[in-house]
């Protein structure tokens, strides 16, 4: 073997390691099998109680198609209590990101405080704040919308911030080299870069918003979940399943909107 084939075949890189990836699996494995154990997680219990989930799915069909009428307007104040939820939480998170991206502001001392308020309010559950606005505002939608501005801001803040640390630093460097202040560094030179996956935050966050809003109601939150408190309570099941396919219908069609509005923001 002459010198270039032998550099030639030094620079072959060696096949990786099996090693690793049945390591892998094995820890996950161990993982699971030991988070099982130690909640008393059964396939035996479990087989047990198929049969009663299958009774319930009995008494779910058919649906009560007569209690459309009776549901459509609390359907339409869930939908309301998510749009104005979902704006003003992004509208708090548009800020609050800006202060957290460590490529917009290089002191700890501002990034640290505004991802440490992000992660505190992304650690309470929505089900959660709206109990405790419930408890400040009375039962009505008004603790919905509350509970739902503080989970969009913190799922948007969150995506966002990291959006914005991905950025091209070229066009903020050149307004620095002209001598741009902190402000028109933002707007001309990170904003255009971020508003598209912004808006697409945004559109995601509504969508989960729809489908946590169903649920609110059963704190006392307002909405659509108030009925499913009443229905559950006294055990009648078609009524419920016509929730169930009302609330179904309307996520579908927004999830339609908002991945066509998606598709032409990309």
């Amino acid at each position: 073997m002459n010198t270039i084939e032998k550099e030639q075949t030094d620079h072959i890189p060696s096949p990786p390691s099996k090693m690793k990836p049945i390591f892998t699996a094995m820890l996950v494995l161990v993982l699971v099998l030991g988070s099982g154990w130690q909640i008393g997680f059964s396939f035996t219990e479990l087989l047990k109680g198929l049969p009663n989930m299958w009774d319930l799915v009995v008494q779910l069909v058919p649906p009560d198609l007569a209690y459309f009428q009776v549901i459509t307007s609390p359907m339409l104040e869930t939908i309301r209590m998510a749009v104005i939820g979902t704006t003003f939480g992004g509208l708090l998170a548009f800020p609050l990101a800006m202060l957290a991206a460590r490529n917009v502001f290089f002191l700890s001392i501002i990034t640290g405080p505004a991802r440490f308020l992000l992660n505190l309010i992304r650690t309470l559950p929505e089900l959660l704040l709206a109990a405790l606005f419930v408890a400040i505002f009375g039962i009505g939608p008004i603790p919905g919308i509350f509970a739902l501005m503080f989970f969009s801001l913190g799922i948007i803040a969150k995506l966002f911030y990291e959006s914005v640390e991905s950025i091209d630093p070229g066009p903020m460097e050149a307004m620095t080299a002209v001598g741009a202040n902190k402000l028109k560094w933002i707007m001309f030179g990170v904003v255009p870069q971020v508003m598209a996956p912004f808006m697409s935050f945004f559109l995601y966050a509504f969508e989960i918003n729809i489908r946590a809003a169903a649920v609110l109601g059963l704190v006392g939150a307002g909405g659509i979940g108030l009925f499913y408190e009443q229905t559950l309570g006294f055990f009648d099941y078609a009524k419920t399943s016509s929730i169930i396919v009302y609330t179904l219908g309307v996520v579908l069609l927004i999830d339609y909107l908002s991945t066509k509005i998606r598709e032409k923001l990309i």
